[in-house]
């Protein structure tokens, strides 16, 4: 792999970190019903062109950190075929931080995009 595209790795997986958080806190609070992980990251896969880039497995960790973080809230059930599954719901402290992080990532973005206008692409 050459420089560039080590550099490009980098910035990605840095831009990823908070998006993915932000990303499964809006599909939860979208669904209006408690999704399991598969479920989330095909919903992902549908509206997030790529957010998740392939990696299901990165959304269990975040799943539990926003979980830990008081964020969601979670309960097993027995599965017809394979092992239980936990399903995660938002709450309404997810809700009201989902409200800050849409605000902050607009922010951001807004103030990004000036700071990029009239950069050759």
């Amino acid at each position: 792999m050459g420089e560039f595209e080590a550099q490009l790795r980098k910035f990605q997986k840095e831009l990823s970190a908070g998006t993915v958080s932000l990303a499964l806190l809006a599909v939860l609070a979208k669904a209006g019903e408690p999704l399991y992980g598969y479920l989330i990251a095909k919903e992902l896969e549908r509206t997030g062109d790529g957010v998740l880039s392939g990696k299901q497995s990165a959304l269990y960790p975040v799943l539990r950190n926003l979980e830990g973080a008081g964020l969601l809230e979670s309960h097993v059930e027995p599965s017809v075929a394979g092992p239980p599954r936990r399903y995660y719901r938002i709450n309404d402290e997810g809700r009201a931080v989902l409200r800050q992080w849409i605000a902050a990532w607009n922010a951001t973005r807004d103030s990004l995009e000036s700071v990029l206008e009239g950069v050759e692409r």
